[in-house]
């Protein structure tokens, strides 16, 4: 990819209104969800920064898609998501630990309020997907030594429901790689309130500020020379912040952001809303299903929803939506706007409809939608994991799911899935994160606090970071601080910083 050049900066761009006040901030972060929030922690707990500021259009953090109602409330550790390569997998496990990790380091009433620790499995069915599972777990188990190989017996122990039917064990050929005990669930938004707490701790005494502004939208960024100007509109009027540095984590409205400047053009935003539905509590943990390789989109899969006691999740289904944010239908002004409709993207159009299971799949969650049919034929798919289900068990779940924000590589011509980091200028990146972003939201807060490192020159406790979130130990942490040369616990990148 080519890197984006620096935009030329005027004058008059340089001077913000006589009328509107000036503030200056260190780091200013765009969006109060999970990844904002993670990032804001980190740049607190492990840096020297000494004002760091966040803005969140909502009068609440966490309200777009890290809402506990608008996600699958997974940590996607790669064990038992199909669709990933062992590659990929590897690499989400070791960003996906470090949610753990954190949680050990909250009170344990708070830990558990965020992350939940729950079996969890994903289930074949058929010839066909046991022996795809039963080669998968032979590749994976080595990296992920927590496996188990589950035959139908095992499973009933597990889940009683996926394996019996009214007390029988099911006819269909079935087995399973199930995770006994680990860190399964999140409520993303509690998870982004804890982060802000803690980041308010850890600058506590210490002279240095954290200004968080709820009900404050970014409207106009401005690049300068050694700063970007911001211009904000909150609940006392518009105002002007200059930050040193600035990191977008808004999901769909970063490149939206982005590309008001010039940014990530080569990129169109297809928004994928999920719907969930209810029924009582058939499920002891997560249990997953396994993805047709057809399909660019997430198998269902059955859980224990976080916030509601005594109800299991099943979904999500996968509905293509012209909007930005799901019931939010002003959104769809922003969504015309990052769509960029050309060939390319109508190209990327025709080769997903051009693919019968995808055709197939893009009707059906469709159908999903509708009130009288969506139940029965979403019944179908959920006997996949239950089936002793019955129609009187599921109702859809209203007001749930939210919106992922797809992009589409315009040059390539290709869907992509997964997060998306716009190389845009110095001291400025915009971070598109659908899902796995809240799995890797610690992850990738890491990756964006050397990127703010490097460019202000600031002091870094990495070997406080290696402890805490990576869980290295003293000793291996000490070897790597007299290998790397560093002259204490704090990694002093300029005696002038």
């Amino acid at each position: 990819m080519e890197p984006c050049q620096p935009l030329p900066v005027s004058e008059s761009a340089a001077i913000p209104s006589a009328d509107i006040p000036v503030a200056e901030t260190d780091v200013l972060i765009i969006g109060g969800g999970v990844c904002g929030t993670a990032l804001l922690f980190e740049l607190a707990r492990y840096t020297d920064l000494g004002h760091l500021t966040l803005v969140e259009r909502y009068d609440q953090l966490a309200q777009v898609n890290s809402r506990a109602t608008n996600n699958s409330q997974t940590i996607h550790c790669g064990d038992i998501e199909t669709n990933y390569s062992l590659e990929k997998a590897r690499s989400v496990k070791h960003t996906a630990e470090m949610i753990g990790r954190y949680a050990e380091l909250l009170a344990p009433e708070q830990a558990r309020r965020c992350v939940f620790r729950t079996p969890k499995l994903v289930l074949a069915v058929g010839e066909r997907e046991c022996a795809f599972l039963r080669q998968r777990f032979a590749s994976f188990s080595p990296h992920f030594p927590a496996m188990e190989l589950l035959e139908k017996a095992q499973i009933a122990e597990w889940e009683p429901a996926v394996a019996l039917v009214d007390g029988v064990l099911r006819p269909e050929e079935i087995v399973a790689i199930g995770i006994r005990h680990s860190p399964t669930a999140v409520d993303y938004e509690a998870l982004a309130e804890s982060f802000v707490q803690q980041a308010r701790l850890a600058l506590a005494g210490s002279g240095r500020q954290l200004d968080l502004q709820l009900g404050t939208e970014a409207e106009r960024l401005v690049p300068e020379a050694d700063a970007i100007r911001v211009e904000l509109r909150g609940p006392t009027g518009r105002r002007t912040l200059r930050a040193r540095h600035v990191v977008v984590n808004a999901g769909a409205h970063s490149l939206l952001l982005a590309q008001r400047l010039g940014f990530g053009l080569e990129y169109s935003c297809l928004p994928v809303a999920g719907s969930f539905y209810f029924t009582p509590d058939l499920l002891r943990g997560k249990v997953y299903t396994v993805q047709n390789d057809k399909l660019p989109f997430a198998a269902i899969h059955g859980d224990p929803d976080v916030r509601a006691p005594g109800k299991t999740r099943f979904g999500p289904t996968a509905l293509l939506l012209p909007l930005l944010e799901r019931y939010r239908p002003a959104s769809f002004w922003q969504f015309l706007q990052v769509l960029r409709l050309d060939w390319a993207v109508l190209a990327v159009f025709w080769q997903l409809f051009s693919v019968a299971d995808i055709r197939s799949y893009i009707v059906r969650n469709l159908l999903f939608e509708l009130p009288w049919l969506g139940r029965r034929l979403f019944l179908a798919d959920a006997r996949k994991i239950v089936p002793g289900m019955k129609l009187e068990d599921l109702r859809f779940a209203k007001g749930y799911g939210g919106v992922r924000p797809q992009l589409i590589d315009k040059r390539n011509r290709r869907l992509m899935l997964g997060e998306v980091s716009i190389p845009a200028i110095p001291r400025l990146i915009f971070n598109v994160t659908p899902s796995p972003g809240g799995t890797c939201c610690l992850g990738n807060a890491e990756r964006d606090l050397e990127v703010i490192a490097a460019q202000l020159d600031c002091w870094v406790d990495r070997q406080r970071l290696a402890r805490e979130l990576h869980g290295e130990s003293v000793e291996a942490v000490a070897a790597e601080s007299r290998s790397s040369g560093s002259d204490g616990p704090l990694d002093r990148r300029s005696e002038a910083a």
